[in-house]
């Protein structure tokens, strides 16, 4: 059948006792609107399309659009602009193909190739950081968005989001951590180009010197919650660890996991590739004995993760708004640790044995000759520290007395 389409035509046009028809558009050869019966329910579907010819004879059918959404000459409109590619050689329908598979390649589903890769390529300390950046709330926005789809400037709008939100150094690990993994994606073929060339390069900026004060540090613990969060800002309280030691300790690391007394940070956790033992004063321990025990998982802390805890930026935020405590990140906490045990007069190296520093007194011809652990001293450092953690979260007087550093 032949007609003139129109919003009238089109409306009063019914397949009577017939389940498919077309009606072709005598205004546009090779436009039409093709009727079906639903086999469900019964209902007539309207759509508009286009059939032409390519090589070799094929005639492919492109469906333009609904009629319940579409009006006439808006479809008639599409039309001709797909017939002017056939004219030129092209293949809409092909196009469209081509199209529906390129978006199946999301950037989240290349995400996870991408991990699989370099999990074989680098550490697990630095999977874990790719991870963080490339799935965390960073790129969130973009992660359903078709490789090919995204632009300079969409990336441009996400670093300048988490550079006001985050800081000039996670935006700068963001920006370098895509732009790693746009590098690969077109190594696969997968994209042309790289959307993160072009984009502003930021700078790290100036390390941080932030020390949390008695008050601050009293603030914070009292708002930890009991969930993963709350316990392991505690624990980096009590031992000054880096938020990854903690976050991916393991019931296997201590001494005996029913009832601990020291724990043993594995070589291949370590940032500088050396195990470290601490020995857990009560505190430490009390909490440790609130994490329940997961079947078929070592890890203490995370559901999912195979290092351990990843939800770092919610459970901060969350803490924030509860303690009153702005602007400090899990690594100022290290460094109040280390500041306030020398105040209480621990001597410099044994600060770094309980921080598993391998400069000052372990740098040179000393870190060469002298291999002590300085068990003892560390014990007791931290018991001093445990000590004036207590007198500020609960009040009352300290039980240890400061150490008293020889002139």
């Amino acid at each position: 059948m032949r007609l003139r389409l129109d919003a009238k035509t089109v409306s009063a046009l019914d397949l009577g006792a017939k389940n498919e028809e077309i009606v072709w558009d005598t205004a546009l050869p090779r436009f039409g609107l093709r009727m079906q019966r639903r086999h469900s329910d019964g209902t007539v579907l309207k759509r508009f399309i286009v059939q032409y010819r390519v090589p070799g004879g094929r005639k492919p059918r492109l469906t333009i659009g609904p009629a319940e959404t579409l009006g006439v000459e808006q479809a008639r409109r599409k039309a001709r602009e797909a017939l002017a590619k056939v004219d030129l050689g092209q293949d809409p329908q092909a196009d469209k193909r081509d199209r529906r598979d390129k978006d199946k390649l999301s950037l989240r589903s290349q995400i996870e190739e991408y991990l699989a890769f370099k999990k074989g390529e680098v550490r697990a300390k630095t999977l874990t950081e790719i991870t963080r950046y490339l799935t965390g709330p960073y790129l969130k926005p973009l992660h359903t968005v078709a490789l090919d789809m995204i632009g300079r400037k969409d990336v441009a709008a996400r670093l300048l989001a988490t550079q006001r939100e985050r800081g000039n150094i996670v935006a700068k690990k963001a920006r370098d951590t895509l732009s790693a993994f746009y590098v690969w994606a077109m190594e696969q073929g997968l994209v042309g180009a790289n959307p993160v060339v072009g984009t502003t390069k930021l700078k790290n900026g100036k390390p941080s010197d932030r020390v949390l004060d008695d008050n601050e540090i009293a603030a914070l613990w009292r708002a930890c919650g009991d969930d993963d969060y709350g316990k392991i800002i505690r624990l980096l309280i009590l031992t000054g660890c880096r938020r990854q030691e903690i976050g991916g300790m393991r019931w296997s690391e201590f001494d005996n996991p029913d009832n601990p007394t020291a724990w043993t940070l594995p070589a291949e956790r370590s940032k500088n590739g050396k195990a470290h033992k601490l020995p857990l004063v009560p505190m430490t321990t009390k909490i440790i004995s609130t994490v329940p025990k997961m079947v078929n998982r070592d890890q203490l802390f995370g559901t999912r993760a195979d290092a351990g805890f990843a939800s770092w930026d919610r459970g901060k935020t969350a803490l924030d708004g509860r303690s009153g405590v702005t602007n400090w990140t899990p690594h100022d906490i290290r460094r109040s640790v280390a500041t306030k045990m020398a105040d209480l007069g621990v001597l410099p190296h044994i600060i770094e044995q309980v921080l598993n520093h391998q400069s000052g007194h372990r740098a040179g011809p000393a870190g060469i000759y002298n291999k002590s652990s300085y068990e003892r001293e560390v014990r007791a450092a931290l018991a001093l520290w445990e000590d004036h953690v207590r007198t500020l979260v609960e009040g009352g007087e300290r039980k240890i007395v400061p150490m008293r550093q020889v002139p």
